[in-house]
């Protein structure tokens, strides 16, 4: 197929009448919003772990999964999703107040895109300045800022991002540590029965893997957890 056929078999909008016949629309350039639908893709997984709860999440699971003993089980594709599924159940209201107030208005002809981009923005905002810790926020305000804001909704996203995710680490790592302490419990009382009858040659990790594993599908120890982890938001 020659080159004028497929000009001829383009949709109409990206084609122009000249005097010399056709020519694609827009200079042959490429249109913006290909080029920003692109970028956004490429920084969906960071905005997903620092502007949402997954960053917790993932710290608490990697704990879980150290405390129990099993290295690859559950295996890093079921946390992530389970963490990703948790977190579009904890996000799910921020993201009606965006579709609300920043995407229907903008679909609708109603709003420019900045203005969209604007108020949709603030929503997630609110929630993460909800779970930042005003240390945490002072630290990067005073490292970025020169002047003081009245109110913490003044700050800029570059100061609240960082705070909030250092307000999430240190709360995922608090829960991981309460988290592992009954496994941990099982490992010192399996390996002071071990050494005591004189089992040198059996490493106490063999006896006391299944048994923490037992205790957890005992206790429903997945429901416990997710139970935790929602009433922590």
């Amino acid at each position: 197929m020659n080159l004028a056929a497929v000009l001829l078999l383009a949709p109409a909008p990206l084609l122009e009448p000249t005097t010399n016949g056709l020519r694609i629309a827009g200079n042959g350039t490429v249109p913006w919003t290909i080029i920003f639908v692109l970028t956004f893709l490429t920084l969906i997984p960071a905005l997903l772990l620092s502007m949402t709860p997954m960053v917790r999440l993932l710290v608490v699971f990697h704990f879980l999964r150290q405390a129990l003993g099993t290295q690859t089980a559950p295996s890093n594709q079921v946390l992530m999703g389970l963490g990703l599924m948790m977190t579009w159940f904890l996000m799910h209201p921020v993201l009606v107040q965006v579709d609300q107030q920043a995407v229907e208005p903008f679909r609708d002809g109603q709003i420019t895109g900045t203005l969209a981009l604007e108020r949709g923005i603030k929503p997630p905002e609110l929630y993460m300045l909800h779970y930042a810790r005003e240390k945490d926020l002072a630290l990067f305000a005073s490292a970025t800022m020169a002047a003081r804001p009245a109110k913490p909704e003044d700050l800029p996203m570059r100061v609240i991002i960082p705070a909030y995710m250092l307000s999430e680490l240190k709360a995922g790592f608090q829960i991981g540590a309460v988290l592992f302490l009954p496994f941990l419990l099982v490992d010192l009382v399996v390996a002071s029965i071990t050494t005591a009858i004189g089992m040198l040659q059996l490493p106490p990790v063999v006896i006391s893997t299944p048994l923490k594993i037992l205790l957890f599908v005992m206790v429903d120890g997945w429901n416990l957890l997710a139970g935790s982890l929602l009433k922590s938001f």
